[in-house]
């Protein structure tokens, strides 16, 4: 403010500005757990679309994996258009193509067409860094904190809100009337989004590294399907192997045409800054081993009596399983911006690794009971949402406020490949411990994969605490 009286048009302002900033941080939450959910309804759908569009499990399995690669693909190109002056109407179309999406999947067309709708809802997943990036440059410095941490957690957690929903929706209505809870929820967020979205500040530039995008894509189109075809790797592990070569070169490409491209997709100089790899590394391993223990106790949960272990729950009520982690994970969300006040963010990282990490420990040893595997879930979702909502403090504390959304959008790559490889690994150790002629691994083989996912931790821990000893520096805002 400048020079206006306090009395006159800039004090009324101040009533305003903090009305729409207590509105604003409503809608930038919702809009991040809309698409998180939406996205991750293909994981509780698989069988049902199998059955429904009279396909394999393998070709139902894409309906998640092309949501992941749209995803992973839209979250850089996002990042950049939203650092730029266009950021509303980047959020505004990208809800427009999630509805678009969320209507092809409702509609009785081909499995084909599914997959496009599904591809389409996936690409809302690069909203999350604008949504943070609209919190940093709108709020004051401590509500943006809390408001940038719970938008990381929610996330995380809309996975464990859509799946029960979408569930229970299937086995009452089938896959359709699953699907149309992702169109009534994503027209609510493309509303929302109309009506309280701000514009960025002015005096921005942004553009878009086209050559970047594309082979960034092809990268990320071979790590996905390497981590969703297992079958891959027992046939045909030649091809697996060399396919993994081409991805890493490719990936090797991406990084020299953004070192040397005057306007990056993602500021490789950046990244390569010590808090923000450190915090990429911690994030990329601790993933493994987050989505590493919730698929292994959801698979748990739906193993048949007759395999000698397990319960036996239906789609629905496994969903339900999830619900203290979501529960958990939010407290977490809730509770890690006041604790960061005491404790630095690498430190708040270490700690809630060890929270995962003891979340497998408690599974590898009591899985007899269905409350073990509630009190298991709880202590993961506390973890995972400790370790959301500290993350972003991390990498933003020595980020321009300008690269918010595309700092974060690198980072959100680098959960998603995790995220991936984590499911890979503990379908391979489960298969791994199948028997010839049966259909289930054995149980120690989720004992195994459990103490996988504790060396997961481990060294996602020992990042962190070698992140705590190095002084972040400070950063022009």
């Amino acid at each position: 403010m400048t020079g206006q009286p306090v009395g006159g048009v800039a004090g009324n302002a101040f009533p305003a500005a903090r009305s729409e900033a207590r509105l604003l941080v409503p809608a930038l939450v919702f809009i991040a757990l809309v698409v998180a959910a939406v996205a991750s309804l293909g994981t509780p759908l698989i069988t049902s679309v199998a059955t429904s569009f009279h396909v394999s499990l393998g070709s139902a399995q894409w309906t998640l994996t092309v949501a992941l690669l749209s995803g992973a693909v839209a979250t850089p190109v996002l990042g950049r258009l939203g650092a730029g002056p266009h950021r509303r109407a980047a959020i505004l179309v990208t809800l427009a193509v999630v509805v678009a999406g969320s209507a092809l999947t409702v509609l009785p067309l081909s499995f084909a067409w599914l997959l496009a709708g599904r591809a389409a809802q996936g690409v809302g997943l690069g909203l999350t860094a604008l949504m943070m990036g609209v919190a940093r440059d709108h709020l004051p410095e401590e509500r943006s904190t809390a408001a940038i941490a719970l938008i990381s957690v929610v996330s995380i957690i809309g996975a464990g809100v859509g799946y029960p929903l979408a569930a229970l929706l299937a086995e009452l209505g089938g896959v359709r009337a699953a699907y149309g809870l992702g169109l009534v929820v994503t027209a609510a967020a493309l509303l929302t989004a109309w009506r309280s979205m701000p514009d960025a500040p002015e005096g921005r530039s942004a553009h878009v590294d086209v050559a970047g995008a594309v082979v960034l894509a092809a990268a990320l189109l071979l790590v996905l399907l390497l981590a969703g075809e297992r079958n891959l790797w027992s046939e045909h592990p030649g091809v697996a192997a060399g396919l993994a070569v081409v991805a890493a070169v490719l990936l090797c490409v991406w990084a020299v045409i953004e070192l040397r491209s005057t306007t990056p997709l993602i500021d490789v100089r950046a990244v390569r800054h010590p808090a923000v790899a450190g915090a990429n590394l911690a994030m990329f391993v601790g993933g493994i081993g987050m989505y590493l223990l919730l698929t292994l106790i959801t698979r748990y949960a739906q193993t048949p009596h007759g395999a000698g272990y397990g319960f036996g729950l239906t789609t629905f009520v496994a969903g339900l399983v999830l619900i203290p982690f979501s529960a958990l994970g939010f407290l977490a969300g809730k509770l890690t911006p006041r604790v960061r006040k005491r404790v630095d963010g690498p430190l708040l990282l270490a700690g809630s690794a060890l929270v995962v990490g003891g979340g497998f420990a408690l599974f590898a040893v009591a899985r007899s009971d269905l409350a073990e595997l509630f009190a298991a879930m709880g202590v993961l979702g506390f973890g995972v949402g400790g370790f959301s909502a500290a993350m972003p403090g991390v990498i933003l504390a020595v980020t321009p406020k300008s690269e918010t959304s595309s700092a974060m959008s690198f980072n959100y790559v680098v959960r998603s490949v995790g995220y991936s490889l984590g499911s890979a690994i503990g379908g391979l150790i489960l298969t791994s411990g199948t028997a010839p002629g049966h259909l289930f691994p054995d149980d120690s083989s989720y004992t195994t994969a459990a103490l996988v996912g504790i060396g997961a931790m481990a060294i996602t821990t020992l990042t962190s605490l070698a992140l705590a000893r190095r002084r972040p520096s400070q950063t022009n805002p």
